[in-house]
């Protein structure tokens, strides 16, 4: 059984996996997006006048948007048919086109704000992906995306409660291995995750004039505590990294922003 889930290609696995998704994120469905990726999102999307949303599966944060008024428009993109058909049922205002985060379907300049929720740890290629992001944003556009924490949700991490030596602490994977797992999320349900240490990510946006301004590490919510007790001993180590980025408004000497 493991085997014929590895034999499926990637767009298969969010093909196979957007019932699951849906039924277990969203729609009030899951407390961290109710009490923390949402209001986070909002804080750091207001004020966007055209915010495109990669990896937008059902729509959520794509709703989210247009519910701020004023104008404000979203645009959702995702590589699943399953997703994008939900979204569209699910209505709400947002404009939605199938396509891949490592070629946005748009021009130069297209949006003053681009959020990637959850998205880019199952991106293989990061750099191509973020080269995209920076060039579809317009100067001094935001970039903001969320993210498992690199560092303390790394692949083999956990709390730990030995009974030996009669401590408890949070183990830290192997955090400097970039690699690529195939990790069972549910039963039955297999998805792959690439692990990267922060600086990666951070490199790869300065690479393309994507200027670091804020960064956020939440404790996990309530609502996540109250229904994962395995969490309960290590609630002040964060589950998620959010970052926001701004595009550089002027070329640097050898084509890089400053």
């Amino acid at each position: 059984m493991a085997d014929d889930r590895a034999d499926l290609t990637v767009g298969d696995h969010w093909e196979h996996t957007a019932r699951w998704w849906q039924d277990e994120f969203t729609e009030g469905a899951d407390p961290e997006y109710v009490e923390q990726i949402l209001p986070l999102a909002a804080t750091h999307l207001r004020g966007a006048r055209r915010v495109l949303d990669v990896g937008c599966g059902e729509g959520q944060i794509s709703r989210l948007v247009e519910g701020f008024g004023g104008g404000a428009r979203a645009v959702g993109l995702d590589p699943t048919w399953a997703q994008l058909t939900v979204a569209t049922e699910r209505g709400g205002g947002p404009a939605y086109v199938a396509g891949s985060g490592a070629r946005l379907p748009f021009g130069a300049a297209a949006f003053d704000a681009v959020v990637a929720c959850l998205v880019l740890e199952h991106v293989a290629d990061l750099d191509g992906a973020i080269a995209e992001v920076a060039r579809v944003l317009e100067p001094a556009g935001r970039f903001v995306f969320f993210i498992n924490h690199p560092l303390l949700q790394t692949p083999g991490s956990g709390w730990i409660d030995d009974q030996i030596l009669m401590e408890q602490y949070w183990r830290i994977g192997s955090y400097l291995v970039e690699d690529t797992t195939m990790e069972e999320v549910a039963k039955g349900v297999v998805l792959p995750f690439v692990h990267r240490p922060l600086s990666r990510y951070v490199n790869a946006m300065a690479a393309n004039g994507l200027l670091v301004t804020e960064m956020v590490e939440p404790s996990p919510p309530p609502g996540f505590l109250a229904v994962a007790e395995e969490y309960g001993g290590a609630a002040t180590i964060p589950r998620l990294l959010l970052l926001r980025a701004e595009k550089l408004r002027l070329p640097r000497p050898g084509g890089a922003s400053s």
